[in-house]
């Protein structure tokens, strides 16, 4: 889900529609929000470029949250924007409920997608020159202070598999662990996902 996020606000960018060092302002409801986050607090302040990078590296349910609300000014608009896109790719087994993959509450329909068609997101992300330098990111700096917090990549493979530079890891109880894999070897590159993995 966080890789639709991500490449629609990289297009965004490209589209000079929003820049890299736009100023996003944390409000109280990007602030709430739990589970794997870079805990964002009310009334901060961060670039785009900053929140790209707790997306992809921390995956960041608020960072998300954020970059949509910037973009559309509602998570419900950014949500048809990401089933619009997953559309026009071909993505027909795909469908969006959520900006990050949060998992739903009681009675709600989680994100459903199929690695054929995350697939066939990760090609199109990887059209993007700059997303790898998201992606690759071993570790950063992201609020300085007398208390630092370093965000570090959820995708172990981006450290121990030679070659690997993204993408994306993803995990929620219904789900299993998932995983959208790319590496280059001799020139070529290989994309890997997988899906439902118990460990």
């Amino acid at each position: 889900v966080k890789m639709m996020n991500f490449l629609i606000i990289l297009e965004a960018v490209e589209a000079k529609q929003i820049t890299l060092h736009d100023k996003i302002i944390v409000s109280a409801e990007v602030a709430k929000i739990g589970g794997s986050e870079v805990y964002l607090k009310e009334h901060e302040v961060y670039t785009v470029d900053d929140l790209l990078y707790a997306l992809m590296v921390q995956s960041a349910n608020d960072a998300a949250a954020a970059l949509a609300l910037h973009y559309t000014g509602s998570k419900e608009e950014f949500v048809k924007l990401m089933n619009k896109r997953a559309r026009e790719l071909g993505m027909k087994d795909t469908v969006f409920r959520t900006v990050n993959g949060f998992p739903p509450g009681k009675g709600l329909t989680p994100d459903v997608s199929t690695p054929r068609d995350i697939t066939k997101l990760c090609q199109e992300v990887l059209k993007h020159p700059n997303a790898l330098q998201y992606t690759s990111t071993k570790q950063r700096l992201f609020r300085a202070g007398t208390q630092p917090f370093i965000i570090r990549n959820h995708n172990h493979l981006v450290r121990n598999f030679e070659g690997c530079d993204g993408l994306k890891t993803g995990y929620f109880r219904a789900a299993g662990f998932s995983i959208a894999e790319t590496a280059t070897k001799n020139g070529k590159r290989a994309i890997a996902v997988i899906f439902g993995s118990v460990d």
